[in-house]
C-alpha cells in the first residue's frame, strides 16, 4: 500500500478564539489549534516551563502524523515513525480537511486497510471526482471491480463510492454476474447498485430465494409508505438515534437520548414549522423477524423509520463501520420514498452510523442538521496519558477516538447547521475543540438551543401503581431486585442509567461498600436488558456481582433491577419523593460525565434531591449546595466525600434542595421551548 504524499500546512483561519481561562494545557487542543491556523497554540497554552511532561509514543506519534508538518509543540524526539497505515491515514485526513484531492488511481491504491482508512477514503473521493471527472473515476472503480482481487469489503466501499458520486461502473449484467459469485457482504452491496441502475431490478434474484429477512427486504420492492396522518404544510424532519431503542432506556445502548428523542419528536409536531418528524432508529435481523414494519406510527405526527441492518441486532457505535455503506443506501432508499420529501436531517454523535445518514441527506437534497460535542477530544489526553507505543489494545483505541474526531470535522463541514449542547460555559469548550467554527459562528459560537424533558403523564390509577412498585422494591432483602422492609427508614440512594462503563455504577457499588455507606444508606441501581445484554452489559453486571459476593448484609441493602420503561422510573421516582410513603431518598448520578444529564433532570423534576457529576453539562443547571449536590466523580476517594456529604445533611436541607431543584426545571427544562428553538433552527436550515 502506498502512502499518500504530504499534504501542505492549511492556511491561515481567522477568528480562532483563545483558551478559556483555567483551561489546562492540552496535546490535541494545541495540535488542532496549530494545523487550522499556522500560528501555534494560543500563549496562555504555551505558558508554563515545560508544556507537555511525560506524553508518551503513542500519543504524540500520531497526533504529530496527522496534524504535522507543525511547529514543535511537543518535546523534541518524543514521536516515533508512525505505523505505514497509520501514516496513509493522517495524510489523507489532512488531504481531506484542507480539500487537496489526489486523483482517482492514487486515492484507490489505499483501498486495502481497515476501517478508519475506509472513511477517510469515502470522505476524500467526491472531491477527488468533482477535480478529475467522473469519466476517470468510473473507470478507475471499473479497473477494480473487475480485476478478480476485490475482496467483500472492498467491493463494497468501491460500489459505494460509486453510488456517492452517481457513478455507474459496472452494467447490470456484469453486477448479477458478479453478485451470482460472491459472498453475502459483496453480493448485497452489488443488489444495492443494481437497484440504482434503470435496468437493474430485472437482475436480481426474486425474493423467494433470501435466505432470510433482511435479503428479503433488500430483493422485494419497495411497498409504498402510509400517506394517513401526513399534513400537506410543515417542514418534514428526520431526527437519529442509531443507538440503542427508542422506546426501551437503559437497555444496550439506550439511555436518555432515547428518552429525549422520544418527547422531543412528539412536542416538534406540535409546533407552526413541523409538520411530520421521523426519528430514525435501527432494525437487525431478528428485530425483523418479530416485526417487520419499516414505517411506524408512534404518536401523531411523529413516525419511527426503521432502517434495516445485517445483523442479529442493531450493531454497537464500534461495529458501525462496518454498516455504513448499507444505512446510506437505506436511509436514502427509505427516506426518498415518504409521502413528502425530507427537508431536514438531524444527527447526533460523531460516528459513521451518523456520516452514513449525512451522505443519505446529500443525495436527497435535504439539509443537515448536527449536535456537536467535544467527546472524545476533551478526555483523549487523560485517557490515553498512559499509552505506550508498544500498548497494542491502547494504542487502538487512541486510533479509534483519533477515527471518532474526524468523523466529527466532517459533519460540522458537511452540515448546514451546527448546534451546541449548553454548558457551563456556554460553547466554549465546543469552540476550544473545534476551531473551525469560530471561524464560522464567530466566538459566541454556534446556537445551542435549550434542552428540556417531557411532562410526565400520569396514569388513572396513579396512587395504586406508585404504592405497587414501592411494595416491590421492599420485598425482601433475599432478592437481588429488592430491598429488606426493615431498611425502609434508611436514607435510599437511586442510580438509573444503561451499564456501560462510563456510567460506572462499578464505582458507585465500590464506593458504597469499601467507605461503608451500606450501613447507613440503601443503594437501587436501575439499568440493563434482561434479555439479549450487551457485552458492556454482561462485564457490568457480572463486576457488581463479583462486588457482592460473600456480603451478606450488605447485598440486602442492595437492589440491582433490569431497566424499566420510562413512565415507571418516573412513577418509582415520585413515589420514592412523596413525604407520605416514608422514604428519604436521592438521585445520585455517578457518571464519569455526562453530555447533558437527562435522567438527573427527571429525578429533579419528580421531587428528588439530586446528586451528579462536576464533569460535563450537569453543572450547567446543577448548582452546588443551591438545587443539588456537584459530585468529583474522577475517583473512589471523590465520590466518596460527596456520598458522606450528601447523607450527612439535615433532612430540612435535603428537602430545600429537592424543591429548589424542581423548580428550575419547571422554570428552564421543559420540552416544549426546546421544540420551539430547534423548530427555529430546522427553518432557518429547510427548504423554502
Amino acid at each position: 500500500m502506498s502512502v499518500a504524499a504530504p499534504v501542505p500546512a492549511p492556511p491561515p483561519l481567522p477568528g480562532v478564539g483563545p483558551a478559556q481561562p483555567g483551561d489546562e494545557w492540552d496535546p490535541l487542543v494545541a495540535a488542532r489549534t496549530a494545523f487550522f491556523t499556522r500560528a501555534g497554540a494560543p500563549a496562555s497554552q504555551r505558558s508554563g516551563a515545560d508544556p507537555a511532561p511525560g506524553l508518551p509514543g503513542a500519543l504524540t506519534c500520531l497526533l504529530d502524523a496527522e496534524y504535522g508538518p507543525l511547529p514543535r509543540l511537543l518535546p523534541p524526539g518524543s514521536s516515533g515513525p508512525p505505523a505505514r497505515e497509520d501514516a496513509a491515514v493522517a495524510s489523507l485526513r489532512r488531504a481531506c480537511r484542507l480539500d487537496v484531492p489526489l486523483t482517482p488511481d492514487a486515492l484507490l491504491a489505499h483501498g486495502e486497510g481497515g476501517p478508519f482508512l475506509a472513511a477517510v477514503l469515502t470522505e476524500t473521493w467526491p472531491a477527488t471526482v468533482r477535480r478529475h471527472g467522473p469519466a476517470w473515476a468510473e473507470e478507475a472503480l471499473r479497473d477494480r471491480l473487475l480485476d478478480g482481487g476485490a475482496g467483500a469489503e472492498r467491493t463494497e466501499l468501491l460500489l459505494d463510492l460509486a453510488e456517492a458520486a452517481g457513478l455507474r461502473p459496472l452494467g447490470a449484467a456484469e453486477a448479477a454476474d458478479i453478485a451470482a459469485r460472491s459472498g453475502r457482504t459483496a453480493r448485497h452491496a452489488l443488489w444495492r447498485y443494481l437497484h440504482g441502475l434503470p435496468e437493474g431490478p430485472a437482475h436480481l434474484p426474486p425474493a423467494s430465494e433470501a435466505r432470510d429477512v433482511h435479503e428479503r427486504l433488500l430483493l422485494a420492492p419497495l411497498p409504498p409508505a402510509a400517506a394517513t396522518g401526513w399534513p400537506d404544510d410543515g417542514l418534514v424532519v428526520a431526527q437519529t438515534m442509531l443507538l440503542g431503542q427508542l422506546d426501551r432506556p437503559g437497555e444496550g445502548a439506550s439511555g436518555g437520548l432515547s428518552v429525549l428523542l422520544g418527547g422531543l419528536g412528539d412536542a416538534l409536531t406540535g409546533t407552526e414549522e413541523v409538520g411530520v418528524v421521523v426519528t430514525v432508529v435501527l432494525a437487525g435481523r431478528d428485530d425483523l423477524d418479530r416485526d417487520r414494519r419499516l414505517l411506524v406510527r408512534r404518536r401523531g405526527g411523529h413516525w419511527l423509520l426503521r432502517l434495516p441492518v445485517d445483523a442479529p441486532a442493531a450493531p454497537s457505535q464500534h461495529a458501525m463501520p462496518a454498516h455504513r455503506a448499507s444505512l446510506a443506501w437505506w436511509a436514502t432508499r427509505l427516506l426518498g420514498s415518504l409521502p413528502r420529501a425530507c427537508d431536514v436531517v438531524h444527527v447526533r454523535y460523531a460516528d459513521d452510523g451518523s456520516l452514513a445518514l449525512a451522505e443519505s441527506a446529500a443525495r436527497l437534497g435535504a439539509r443537515l442538521v448536527f449536535t456537536a460535542t467535544p467527546d472524545p477530544h476533551r478526555r483523549l489526553a487523560e485517557t490515553h496519558a498512559e499509552t505506550g507505543a508498544d500498548d497494542s489494545g491502547g494504542t487502538e483505541a487512541l486510533r479509534a477516538d483519533l477515527h471518532r474526531i474526524f468523523l466529527a470535522d466532517r459533519l460540522v463541514e458537511r452540515a448546514d447547521t451546527v448546534i451546541g449542547i449548553p454548558d457551563g460555559s456556554g460553547t466554549g469548550q465546543l469552540l476550544r475543540h473545534f476551531p473551525a467554527l469560530t471561524h464560522r459562528y464567530g466566538p459566541e459560537g454556534p446556537p445551542a438551543p435549550p434542552e428540556g424533558i417531557a411532562p410526565y403523564e400520569p396514569a388513572k390509577d396513579e396512587q395504586d401503581r406508585r404504592h405497587a412498585l414501592l411494595e416491590s422494591l421492599f420485598a425482601g432483602g433475599d432478592r437481588p431486585d429488592a430491598l429488606d422492609p426493615a431498611d425502609r427508614d434508611l436514607p435510599l440512594l437511586l442510580c438509573v442509567g444503561r451499564l456501560h462503563p462510563v456510567k460506572q455504577q462499578e464505582l458507585l457499588l465500590r464506593t458504597w461498600l469499601t467507605a461503608d455507606l451500606w450501613r447507613r444508606a440503601t443503594l437501587v441501581m436501575v439499568g440493563g436488558a434482561t434479555r439479549h445484554p450487551t457485552p458492556d452489559e454482561h462485564r457490568v453486571r457480572a463486576v457488581l456481582a463479583a462486588l457482592v459476593t460473600g456480603r451478606t448484609q450488605a447485598a440486602r441493602r442492595l437492589a440491582l433491577l433490569p431497566a424499566l420503561p420510562n413512565d415507571r422510573v418516573r412513577r418509582l421516582e415520585r413515589a420514592l419523593a412523596d413525604p407520605g410513603h416514608g422514604v428519604r431518598a436521592w438521585y445520585v448520578c455517578p457518571s464519569a460525565k455526562e453530555e447533558f444529564g437527562i435522567a438527573v433532570l427527571e429525578a429533579m423534576e419528580a421531587g428528588l434531591p439530586a446528586a451528579g457529576p462536576q464533569r460535563g453539562g450537569v453543572s450547567h443547571y446543577l448548582r452546588d449546595g443551591v438545587n443539588g449536590v456537584l459530585l468529583d466523580t474522577g475517583s473512589a476517594s471523590g465520590l466518596s466525600r460527596g456520598l458522606h456529604r450528601l447523607l450527612s445533611l439535615p433532612e430540612s436541607r435535603r428537602g430545600q434542595l429537592a424543591r429548589a431543584g424542581q423548580e428550575t426545571v419547571a422554570a428552564r427544562y421543559s420540552v416544549a421551548p426546546m421544540a420551539q428553538a430547534l423548530a427555529g433552527v430546522y427553518r432557518d436550515a429547510g427548504r423554502t
